[in-house]
């Protein structure tokens, strides 16, 4: 894992250095996917970049970032990677095949079925003989450079349990020698559950950044698309890769007016709809299409959702919104996939079908959700609706006093001032 130090408290004094943190930490994880595929080995590869890491934020604060930084990290990590094989080998034999491996004047292995280093490093972590949510955590934390605390956020878990789980997953793969290899095209079916839910909640942690200042992470969200176009390229017969890139087109087509100037949320209900992007409207319609025709018997998880988003995007105001549609598409997802986080979805619906109060009813079946401020952001929301302005309020504290994005703190906190003011 890319153990990059955590960007300290945005001040004019560290908005530098977190700059450079996150430049580390987002190249960082391309150069540990070659880094894999070259060495064969994830944990040399980590202990590797995990030292880049460490000298580009010491070198880069001092000199300046490089201008190809990747190239500059896959050169150190490479090295790095070099000395510590050197250190560790016992026979002449296997250090001379692993300093052939490593030397840069080598060519790469020739690209297998993904034709991709970071694609392809997710489907290896995807390995069937793990369960599925420590397949999706696992390729989350190492691949896509998210930290323990925002996997555990986008798999609703505590940050203890997901960090008990990762370190169960290594083992296990430690003990088992799991290969790190590209999976035959026919094993790349059994694993695309797991692929695709690891993307989509890459993209998740991009649209709604757990922590940090900004609520969105375009880079997150890029790179999520972009894998998920090649997901589409590579199984275009599948329902899931057509359902995934609609999802996420449909929602990216929203980016530029999910904020305002001054990077605070803008609602849904308030956005400018002309800013919408309407040729990725386009094109995750088109898609859409796909997926629902290829599951005639069962919808496909991320086309369902796809529909729901569809929905919004399709209405030419807040008001002329088919919640019906949407309350309808919600209980088809609630029955392929009943899990907190769409009941919670699905209660904001319910309220705008049936009012805040049945909203509120609906509120009550959610069960327990690892991230316990987005259920009690919805309450006040819905409290707020009904006109229980000071149960609304003190839902909103709840929500404010758990840790999370500041943008999504600025708006509980005018969320409160509404409150107070109109009380």
């Amino acid at each position: 894992m890319i153990l990059v130090p955590t960007p300290p408290e945005a001040t004019s004094a560290t908005a530098g250095r977190a700059t450079l943190v996150r430049l580390v930490r987002d190249e960082g994880s391309r150069v540990l996917a070659t880094l894999v595929r070259t060495t064969g080995s994830l944990e040399l590869a980590e202990d590797a970049v995990q030292d880049a890491a460490v000298k580009a934020l010491e070198s880069w604060q001092c000199n300046g970032v490089p201008p190809e930084p990747r190239a500059w990290l896959t050169v150190v990590a490479r090295n790095r990677a070099l000395d510590l094989v050197r250190r560790e080998s016992r026979r002449a034999d296997k250090e001379a095949a692993a300093e052939a491996l490593l030397d840069p004047t080598v060519p790469l292995p020739a690209p297998e079925v993904v034709d991709d280093d970071l694609l392809r490093l997710i489907f290896t972590c995807c390995h069937p003989t793990l369960g599925v949510e420590a397949q999706t955590a696992l390729a989350l934390r190492t691949l896509c450079g998210l930290t323990t605390a925002e996997v555990a956020r986008a798999l609703l878990v505590p940050e203890a349990t997901m960090a008990k789980r990762l370190t169960r997953a290594r083992r296990k793969i430690a003990v088992a020698k799991i290969p790190y290899r590209v999976p035959t095209v026919d094993e790349l079916p059994d694993r695309l559950i797991s692929v695709l839910a690891t993307v989509y909640l890459l993209f998740n942690e991009g649209y709604n950044a757990s922590v940090g200042d900004d609520l969105i992470r375009s880079d997150l969200t890029a790179e999520a698309i972009r894998l998920s176009r090649f997901l589409y390229d590579l199984l275009p017969h599948e329902p899931g890769t057509s359902g995934l890139l609609a999802l996420l087109l449909l929602q990216e087509s929203r980016h530029g007016a999910r904020l305002d100037d001054c990077g605070d949320i803008v609602l849904l209900a308030d956005q400018d709809r002309t800013k919408w992007d309407r040729a990725a409207i386009w094109e995750g319609m088109c898609l859409l299409g796909v997926a629902l025709r290829r599951t005639p018997t069962r919808p496909d998880l991320y086309a369902t959702q796809a529909a729901i988003a569809a929905c919004h995007v399709l209405s030419p105001t807040w008001g002329e919104t088919n919640w019906e549609a949407v309350l309808s598409w919600y209980d088809v997802l609630l029955a392929i996939n009943d899990t907190p986080a769409v009941r919670l979805n699905r209660a904001v619906a319910v309220a705008e079908v049936h009012g805040p109060q049945a909203g509120l009813h609906a509120l009550e079946a959610v069960g327990s959700l690892g991230d316990a401020s987005r259920v009690e952001a919805v309450r006040g929301d819905l409290l707020f609706q009904a006109g229980k302005l000071p149960e609304a309020a003190t839902a909103y504290r709840a929500a404010l006093a758990r840790p999370g994005n500041r943008a999504r703190h600025r708006y509980i906190e005018k969320r409160i001032a509404d409150c107070v003011a109109r009380c």
